[in-house]
């Protein structure tokens, strides 16, 4: 990692998206746990809040199940609680009421370094803006979850290669972000998420910043991804990246509208 640089990470959930948000203290690994278990939302949430200055939609979802293996696409209008429903079903975002259960756990009965364990260990997360250290070169930016987790630099530094090489992008591994297009960058990000080998990948709006040619390629990559087993859970407001799911759910003020097999 460039010595002319010092990174202070507070938290894994940092690491996880990019040291770009604050979420809790810092936690140690979690335990081992099985990948892709099923999936259980179970929700009746009231305005959710993360501890920062942003209103969240009010969210009224009544036994939303997402089971293991599935690609879900999250829809709706601007403003309509598609982020609050990703960050609930995450434990980022707080519930006033009703239960998120993954892995036969209620989320909400799991105090905050456990949660933030449990999200490193089984959760990737793949955002709109990317959020890539612009500091770090590319394999550096994959890596990183890898070294704080407490993997030596040698072994790390493998498997952020082989992330690399099965996102199409060994050959920018020395390159820094703002050397990368906005596809590349995505790539990047993806790897990333993905290097820990979480059994749950969460996407919000992950094309929104990119053409149609790249937001297919990108769609393309994550069903790759969603062939491997991974239960992919995406958050958009266009059809032509929820159609790459097998399931849509539409969001409306907050309320599952439909939640309908995309065949």
């Amino acid at each position: 990692m460039n010595n002319q640089y010092q990174l202070e990470v507070i938290s894994l959930d940092e690491v996880a998206m990019g040291l770009f948000r604050l979420v809790f203290q810092s936690p140690k690994l979690a335990n081992e746990s099985k990948p892709g278990q099923f999936l259980m939302v179970d929700c009746n949430l009231g305005t959710a809040s993360s501890g920062n200055l942003f209103l969240r939609r009010p969210l009224a979802v009544h036994r939303t199940n997402i089971k293991e293996g599935e690609m879900v696409a999250i829809m709706g209008p601007s403003g309509c609680g598609k982020t609050t429903l990703l960050n609930c079903l995450s434990g980022l975002d707080s519930i006033n009421s009703g239960s998120i259960k993954l892995q036969n756990m209620e989320l909400e009965s799991l105090s905050d370094d456990k949660l933030s364990e449990f999200r490193a260990k089984n959760m990737g997360f793949v955002f709109q803006s990317y959020n890539l250290l612009p500091v770090l070169t590319t394999v550096e930016n994959v890596e990183l979850p890898l070294l704080v987790s407490g993997m030596s630099s040698k072994q790390a530094r493998m498997k952020s290669e082989s992330k690399l090489n099965d996102v199409g992008l060994l050959d920018w591994k020395q390159h820094l972000p703002g050397e990368l297009s906005g596809g590349q960058r995505q790539r990047v990000a993806t790897a990333r998420a993905i290097v820990n080998n979480p059994s749950i990948i969460l996407a919000d709006e992950p094309t929104g910043n990119l053409d149609s040619e790249t937001s297919i390629e990108i769609m393309k990559l994550f069903q790759k991804i969603h062939q491997k087993g991974n239960t992919i859970i995406v958050v958009t407001h266009e059809e032509d990246i929820a159609k790459y799911a097998g399931r849509i759910i539409r969001l409306k003020d907050g309320i599952i509208e439909s939640d309908t097999l995309n065949i």
